[in-house]
């Protein structure tokens, strides 16, 4: 596995993967660090500097628990950026980094909405047309963040899609694809260690095979899988 910085550094990965015989030389993996909530930054905005230096390239602004950047979907206040949050999303744009919206509270996705100027993204989540929940995605949610250009990562949790198996994790992927379409649509597992996932990494070719079943293109379903995520990454990493 390879960490990667840059556009630059992944394009390389990709190339390499890319050979003749369709195999990766040497099994190369790209990888992009990432931090789900940003209470690592101690209510420091120059720990966004820090964190980038360090090779955080997606950052994520809330899990469980409201911080000094903006309220989660579980926390008790539930409320929007606070002034510095503002300006750390700010300096997430100006560095290149990626705003992650998994776990932030309504709020807060307004407030983001109301002023990203790059793609954002909700790296593992559900929605509420399938699935209601504190923190699965409203069609006004979906439509902004789509409108962003940015992406939807469908979890493979109880919590995400209502229960642990396949087609209710396609049939969240059907609804937000024709809603906003399937350029907005990617995998979002959640394979924590913590949560119960309805499949593990083997078990992928079986999301393959229902996306397929569910009468998504060959393309639709390779865009899916993995096709929009590099798309984006070689849009937004610095």
């Amino acid at each position: 596995m390879q960490v990667v910085h840059t556009r630059a550094e992944l394009e390389d990965v990709l190339k390499k993967n890319n050979n003749k015989g369709g195999q990766p030389e040497g099994g190369r993996i790209a990888a992009v660090l990432a931090t789900e909530g940003l209470h690592p930054l101690e209510g420091r905005i120059e720990n966004v500097d820090r964190m980038y230096d360090a090779g955080f390239r997606i950052m994520g602004l809330t899990h469980f628990f409201d911080n000094e950047i903006g309220g989660s979907a579980h926390g008790m206040n539930k409320g929007g950026l606070t002034p510095l949050g503002k300006q750390v999303v700010r300096r997430l744009e100006e560095k290149k980094m990626i705003v992650d919206l998994a776990h932030a509270s309504p709020r807060v996705i307004d407030d983001v909405l109301a002023q990203a100027t790059r793609p954002v993204i909700v790296s593992h989540t559900g929605v509420q047309g399938t699935c209601p929940g504190p923190r699965n995605l409203s069609d006004k949610h979906i439509r902004g963040i789509a409108a962003t250009g940015g992406l939807i990562g469908i979890g493979y949790f109880n919590g995400a899609v209502c229960a642990l198996d396949i087609p209710a994790i396609v049939k969240a992927m059907r609804y937000t694809a024709d809603l906003v379409g399937v350029q907005h649509v990617a995998l979002g597992s959640d394979f924590d260690g913590a949560t119960r996932t309805a499949i593990d990494t083997t078990g992928l070719v079986l999301i393959t095979q229902a996306l397929l079943d569910a009468r998504f293109t060959e393309d639709e379903v390779a865009a899916i899988m993995g096709g929009n995520v590099r798309y984006l990454l070689l849009q937004l990493l610095p």
